[in-house]
């Protein structure tokens, strides 16, 4: 990243091989100064309630040195925690047109999901993965795998996470998207091994609890569906999903 930003370094030093010191070192400083802010924005993208301090140096940064792609990718992601998802896909839209590469396609992928808009999403994930030498290939295939299970396709969607797997095996997300993936495939047996996996690193992901349960309850355990809303009661700091864990618990009762 930091190659990249500073490139243009090179390129004015060659084209002002004949001129001052003083007037190489101005766009020297200038991109310093602007690379300085845009660490500052990112830092304070990592910190709970400092999004408009993101927004004010990631801002800076843009001025100083206009449409940097990793400054228009991180003001692209400040838009979307700010859930302005139009000025989010302004910003994606302009980083890739000013030389984004696979960081921003990944971005971008995951904020089409979000939208919906699953074949875009497929289009973008892929132009990530087309760079091997992109490091984060776990998150290119799991925007894949989310926008491949968008459009129903669940065995390339199932494939797409298992290859994230591979990528990043310590990421519990992953086998919560796979176990996903293979309850909405009807695939209710691996769903579950999947399930009780994820749920002994995340043992209060209601999101998890709650298809886990279905599953037990489609496969006749209800003993286990009932097991799976205990233990969530007791891991779980919500007083709204304590209320839910009992009123699923009192729904299995009445039927057994």
């Amino acid at each position: 990243m930091r190659l990249t930003y500073f490139s243009f370094i090179v390129i004015s030093a060659l084209g002002l091989s004949s001129c001052s010191t003083s007037i190489k070192m101005e766009p020297e400083k200038l991109n310093k100064l602007a690379y300085t802010h845009y660490q500052l924005g990112i830092d304070a993208l990592g910190k709970e309630g400092m999004l408009p301090k993101a927004f004010d140096e990631l801002l800076q940064s843009d001025k100083l040195r206009p449409n940097q792609p990793v400054v228009l990718n991180a003001l692209a992601f400040a838009w979307l925690l700010r859930g302005d998802m139009k000025k989010s896909e302004g910003y994606y839209r302009k980083a890739i047109q000013h030389g984004g590469g696979a960081l921003t396609f990944t971005n971008y992928a995951n904020l089409l999901n979000r939208l919906h808009r699953f074949p875009e999403a497929e289009t973008y994930a892929q132009k990530a993965l087309d760079d091997p030498r992109y490091p984060h290939q776990d998150k290119a295939f799991i925007n894949l795998g989310d926008a491949l299970l968008g459009q129903d396709r669940f065995e390339p969607a199932i494939h797409a996470y298992q290859q994230a797997e591979l990528f990043n095996s310590e990421d519990p997300i992953i086998k919560f998207k796979l176990a996903h993936a293979y309850y909405q495939h009807g695939q209710l047996i691996q769903a579950q091994v999947l399930y009780a996996i994820f749920l002994r690193q995340q043992p209060g992901y209601r999101p998890a609890v709650e298809e886990l349960t279905q599953a037990f309850l489609k496969t006749n355990k209800r003993q286990l569906a009932s097991q799976t809303l205990t233990t969530f009661s007791q891991h779980t700091t919500s007083s709204m999903d304590k209320a839910w864990a009992k009123k699923q618990l009192d729904s299995i009762n009445r039927h057994d």
